[in-house]
C-alpha cells in the first residue's frame, strides 16, 4: 500500500487545501505517515506570500527530496503557482501543480498507466480559475472550511492575488452541507476561511456576502459554533458585528473573535501599501467591536519595516497598538517580494532595525495577552476540548469561545468533548499559561 505525507506552509487557507488532498488520497487507499516516516508520495504544498516564504518553500521541498529517497515528488500551492520555473530546477521534483490543480490530484499523479518520473504539469493560467473546492472532514478539532478564494485588493506587498486570482466563492448551500457534514462526524465548531474572506459571495448569482451566509448558517443551527478567521477592516459592518454580538448561546452562534489585519498605523504607510483605511478607523472600529461584545478577542496583524517606515512612523503604529485593547499581535517583518510593487520601493529599511521593531511590536503582543487572558480569572468561558499534541502532562487544552487556550486537568475533561464545557479560570501563569476547572 502506498504511503503518502504532505506538508504544508503559509496560511489558513493552505492548510484547509492540505486536508481536502490528504482526504481524497485516503479514499484511493494510500496510507498517511508521520513526518520523520518516509512515504511513497511526497506533497509539498507551497506559500509564497512573501520572499521569505518562497525561500521556506524550497528549503521544505529539498528536505523533502532528502529525506524521501525515491519518492514521488509533488509540488502544489501559490509557489508553484507563480514561479514554476525555479522548482523545475530543484534536483528530485517531479510534478508541478497549480493551484486549482488540487482537487485533480489523483488524476494528474496516480496514473498508473505512465511512469512518474520526469512529468511535469506546470501551473495553470490564472484566467482559467474554477469554483472553490467543497468542503472536507477536517483533521482537527476545530476544522478549516474554506468558503472563499482568490483576491482582487493588490496590496502593493503581496503576491496572492497573482498567485491565487479573482475572488470565487462556495454557494451558500453547499457551505451549510459542509458544516452538517462536519458536525456528523462528530466536530463542534467550523472556522469559515478565505483568502479575503469579506468579499465572500460577490461572484456568485445572485450575489450574496458573508452577513447573509452566517445568517443562513445560524438558521440552520448545523453547528454548535463559527469561527471566522482573518477579515479586512473596512468588511466588518456595523451590521456584521450586530449580528455576531445578536448570535446568542445557541446552535451556530459566531464566536466573539476578530482577526483584523491592520499592517500599519501610519497612514502615509497604510497609502504606500494600498490599504483603503486609516488608522483611526481601525481604532474607532476596535472600540465599536467592544462596545458591543466587551469580551470579545481582537487579534491584529502588523507588517513592520515596510519601505519608508520611519521611526517617525514606526512610532505612530507602536502607540496606536499600545493604546489599542486588543487580545494578541501577529508581527511579521517585511520581505520584498519580486513580482510586486513594493519589491522596486525605495527607502529599504535596515535589517537590523527591522528586527528590533519587531522585537518591540512583540512585547507589546505580549503584554496585551498577557492583559486579556487576565481579566477572565474567576470568569466562565465556554471551551470546546481538542486533540492537540504536547499539552503539559495530565491535561488537555480547550479553546473558548473568544480564543483563549485553557488548560483542563484529563480527569475533568474528555477530547473532542461532545458538547462544550463550561470551565472557570483559575490562574494565568507568566509563561501565559491558562487554568481552568469544569463549573
Amino acid at each position: 500500500m502506498l504511503k503518502f505525507k504532505i506538508m504544508t506552509l503559509g496560511c489558513k487557507v493552505n492548510q484547509c487545501e492540505s486536508e481536502a488532498l490528504a482526504e481524497q488520497l485516503e479514499q484511493a487507499d494510500l496510507t498517511p505517515v508521520g513526518p520523520e516516516e518516509k512515504a511513497d508520495l511526497c506533497i509539498v504544498n507551497t506559500c509564497t506570500v512573501t520572499g521569505r516564504a518562497a525561500m521556506q518553500s524550497r528549503q521544505a521541498i529539498r528536505q523533502a527530496v532528502r529525506n524521501n529517497p525515491g519518492a514521488r515528488m509533488v509540488v502544489t500551492g501559490c509557489y508553484a503557482q507563480t514561479a514554476p520555473a525555479e522548482i523545475t530546477s530543484i534536483d528530485g521534483v517531479d510534478t508541478i501543480l497549480g493551484i486549482d490543480d488540487k482537487p485533480h490530484l489523483l488524476d494528474l499523479i496516480l496514473d498508473r498507466h505512465h511512469p512518474p518520473s520526469n512529468r511535469r504539469k506546470v501551473a495553470d493560467a490564472i484566467q482559467e480559475r474554477g469554483p472553490v473546492n467543497g468542503p472536507v472532514k477536517g483533521i482537527r478539532s476545530r476544522p478549516f472550511l474554506k468558503v472563499q478564494d482568490g483576491c482582487e485588493a493588490f496590496c502593493t506587498y503581496c503576491i496572492v492575488p497573482y498567485a491565487r486570482g479573482p475572488s470565487r466563492s462556495l454557494t451558500p448551500d453547499k457551505a451549510i452541507d459542509g458544516i452538517r457534514r462536519l458536525k456528523r462526524n462528530g466536530y463542534h465548531e467550523v472556522v469559515l476561511t478565505g483568502i479575503h474572506l469579506g468579499c465572500y459571495g460577490n461572484d456568485l448569482t445572485p450575489p450574496t456576502d458573508l452577513l447573509t451566509l452566517l445568517g443562513q448558517i445560524r438558521k440552520a443551527g448545523a453547528i454548535d459554533r463559527v469561527r471566522l478567521s482573518s477579515i479586512e477592516p473596512r468588511e466588518l459592518s456595523d451590521a456584521l458585528l450586530r449580528f455576531v454580538a445578536d448570535s446568542g448561546d445557541g446552535p451556530g452562534r459566531i464566536c466573539p473573535h476578530f482577526h483584523i489585519p491592520l499592517q500599519s498605523g501610519d497612514d502615509g504607510i497604510l497609502q504606500k501599501m494600498n490599504r483603503p483605511y486609516t488608522g483611526r478607523l481601525f481604532e474607532k472600529l476596535v472600540g465599536k467591536i467592544l462596545c458591543l461584545m466587551p469580551e470579545a478577542a481582537i487579534g491584529v496583524d502588523v507588517l513592520v519595516g515596510f519601505p519608508g517606515e520611519t521611526d517617525a512612523s514606526f512610532e505612530r503604529t507602536r502607540r496606536l497598538l499600545e493604546n489599542l485593547p486588543v487580545a494578541y499581535l501577529h508581527v511579521f517583518p517585511f520581505s520584498p517580494r519580486k513580482g510586486t510593487p513594493a519589491y522596486h520601493f525605495p527607502q529599504k529599511v535596515p535589517t537590523a532595525e527591522v528586527k528590533e521593531r519587531c522585537r518591540l511590536m512583540r512585547m507589546i503582543g505580549e503584554h496585551k495577552k498577557s492583559e486579556y487572558y487576565r481579566r477572565f480569572v474567576g470568569k466562565p468561558l465556554e471551551v470546546i476540548i481538542e486533540d492537540r499534541k504536547h499539552p503539559p502532562e495530565g491535561y488537555l487544552v480547550g479553546t473558548s469561545t473568544n480564543y483563549i487556550p485553557v488548560l483542563v486537568e484529563k480527569a475533568d475533561c474528555q477530547k473532542r468533548s461532545l458538547a462544550p464545557v463550561k470551565l472557570v479560570v483559575e490562574k494565568v501563569e507568566k509563561d501565559l499559561r491558562v487554568f481552568g476547572k469544569p463549573v
